[in-house]
C-alpha cells in the first residue's frame, strides 16, 4: 500500500465516501456498529425501516442479532450485492489516500476525537501472551471469529468499528492533526440518540509523515491496543492469513484493516463496565452453584431496597438483578478483576445448564430491562452489574495481566459505539 508507515504498522488508506447532499441522507448512511443491541431485535428492525429507499451502512452489514437466523446466507449475500452496487453505481467516491478526522460529540460526554487510519493485519496478534505492535486487550473468543470471516470472505469493502487506543498523555499524535488544514467531508447528526459527528479529510503527506513520526517516538510498551471491535480486527486478521496463503501479493489490501485510532487521554473517551445478562436460569441454582465455584469465597445478599453498592475490604462486589430481586454479591479478591471472577463462574455454569445463556450488555438501563422480564415459574433472567474500569490505569494492567478478561469495558454505552460512515475496497 502506497504510504506505509513500516515502523509503527500504520497505512494511509484510499477512504471511499458517498456522494451526498444533505444532512438527512447522511444520517441515513450511518449505522452503528454491528455488535450492539444484541439481544434487541426491535431496535435492528427500527433501523430497517427507516432506512428503506435510501443508500445506507445498513445495508453493507450484518447485525450480530440476526447470525444465528436460518437465512443468514441469503442475508450476506445481498450485503455482497449492495457493495459491489455502491461501486459500480457511482454512490462511493474514492477519496484519495487520507485520513478522516472525526469529532464525535453525544449527549453522555465531551467531543471524541479520532483518526481513520489503516493498520497492518501482519502486526497485529490477538493470541494471549502476544508481544506484537497492535495487541488485543481483551480475551478473544476463536468461536466468535469464523461468522465474521464468513461475512468478510467476498466482501469488496470493509466499514471500520474497530477503535484502536494510543497511550499518549502529552498529545502528540492526534491532537496536532486538527490543528492542519483539512477539507470537511461530512457533518451530521447521527440517528437513534447517536450524537453528533464530524469528519475532515488530510491528503498532505507532510502532515501524516510528522504523525507516523510521533507515534514512532510513543514510550508506552504498547503502542496499538484494540479498544472496541477486536473480533472484528480477529477475522480480518484470520482472512488476510488465508488470502495470503492462497498466494495474494503483499500489498493485497486485505493486508490492512481500516479502525479509528484514539489517544486514550482524549477527554472524550469514558469507560464503562460490559454488564451480563444471564438468561433463563433457576436463581436458588445460580447462587448455590456460585458459593460452590468459588468454595466459600463468595456469598450474596438479597435488598429490599435500592442501595448504594457496599463495599467489603478484599472483596470484589457485584450487583445483581431479576425479576423480584435485586442485591449484591462478593467475591475474595484474587489478583484478577471482577469481570474476570465473575465470567469463569458463568463459563463454568453454563456447561452444566444447556437451556440457559449468557448476552453481554452496555448500560445498566438496559440491563436492568431485561432482567425484569418474565421468563416462566422456577425460571427468570439474572442481570450482574460490573463495577467500573478505571482508564487511567488501563494500559498499565494490560502490561501486567496480558489481555483482560473478554466483555471487561465499553468506550461508551451502546449509543455512542462507531457509526459506519467510511469504507475501503478490501478486493
Amino acid at each position: 500500500m502506497k504510504n506505509y508507515y513500516e515502523k509503527v504498522g500504520l497505512a494511509i488508506p484510499n477512504i471511499l465516501l458517498p456522494d451526498l447532499k444533505d444532512k438527512e441522507a447522511w444520517s441515513k448512511w450511518a449505522c452503528v456498529a454491528c455488535d450492539q443491541y444484541t439481544s434487541e431485535p426491535e431496535y435492528w428492525e427500527e433501523v430497517r425501516k427507516s432506512r428503506e429507499g435510501s443508500v445506507s451502512t445498513y445495508k453493507l452489514m450484518l447485525p450480530e442479532v440476526y447470525l444465528n437466523d436460518n437465512d443468514v446466507d441469503n442475508k450476506i449475500k445481498a450485503i455482497n450485492y449492495n457493495m459491489e452496487d455502491y461501486l459500480s453505481d457511482g454512490t462511493l467516491k474514492d477519496q484519495g489516500p487520507c485520513i478522516i478526522l472525526t469529532e464525535r460529540k453525544t449527549s453522555e460526554a465531551p467531543v471524541r476525537r479520532g483518526a481513520v487510519v489503516a493498520l497492518d493485519l501482519e502486526r497485529y496478534d490477538f493470541t494471549k501472551g502476544a508481544n506484537a505492535l497492535i495487541r488485543a486487550t481483551e480475551g478473544t473468543v476463536v468461536e466468535r471469529i469464523p461468522p465474521r470471516m464468513k461475512i468478510r470472505k467476498e466482501a469488496v469493502i470493509e466499514m471500520p468499528h474497530v477503535m484502536v487506543l494510543i497511550d499518549d498523555p502529552k498529545k502528540t499524535v492526534i491532537e496536532p492533526l486538527f490543528d492542519a488544514p483539512s477539507e470537511e467531508v461530512y457533518d451530521f447528526d447521527l440517528m437513534e440518540n447517536g450524537g453528533h459527528i464530524r469528519g475532515s479529510k488530510i491528503s498532505d503527506e507532510k502532515v501524516i509523515g510528522k504523525m507516523a513520526e510521533a507515534l514512532e517516538n510513543l514510550e508506552s510498551e504498547i503502542l496499538y491496543a484494540v479498544g472496541d471491535g477486536n473480533h472484528s480486527l480477529a477475522a480480518a486478521k484470520c482472512h488476510w492469513e488465508e488470502v495470503k496463503k492462497a498466494g495474494a501479493d503483499e500489498n493485497h489490501p486485505a493486508r490492512f484493516a481500516l479502525v479509528e485510532l484514539l489517544n486514550i487521554h482524549d477527554e472524550g473517551i469514558i469507560f464503562h463496565p460490559i454488564h451480563r445478562v444471564m438468561f433463563n436460569v433457576n436463581p436458588y441454582e445460580f447462587f448455590d452453584e456460585l458459593e460452590g465455584f468459588f468454595e466459600d469465597k463468595a456469598s450474596y445478599m438479597e435488598c429490599m431496597f435500592k442501595t448504594e453498592t457496599p463495599t467489603y475490604d478484599g472483596c470484589s462486589t457485584i450487583k445483581f438483578i431479576n425479576q423480584g430481586q435485586e442485591g449484591f454479591i462478593f467475591i475474595e479478591k484474587d489478583g484478577t478483576l471482577a469481570v474476570g471472577q465473575i465470567q469463569a463462574f458463568l463459563d463454568y455454569y453454563l456447561q452444566s445448564h444447556k437451556d440457559a445463556s449468557v448476552d453481554y450488555i452496555h448500560g445498566e438501563d438496559t440491563t436492568e430491562e431485561l432482567s425484569r422480564k418474565f421468563v416462566g415459574e422456577g425460571k427468570c433472567n439474572i442481570g450482574l452489574i460490573l463495577p467500573d474500569v478505571d482508564k487511567s490505569e488501563f494500559f498499565e494492567t494490560v502490561i501486567k495481566q496480558g489481555a483482560l478478561p473478554r466483555k471487561t469495558f465499553s468506550m461508551g454505552e451502546a449509543f455512542e459505539k462507531r457509526y459506519y460512515i467510511e469504507c475501503r475496497k478490501i478486493r
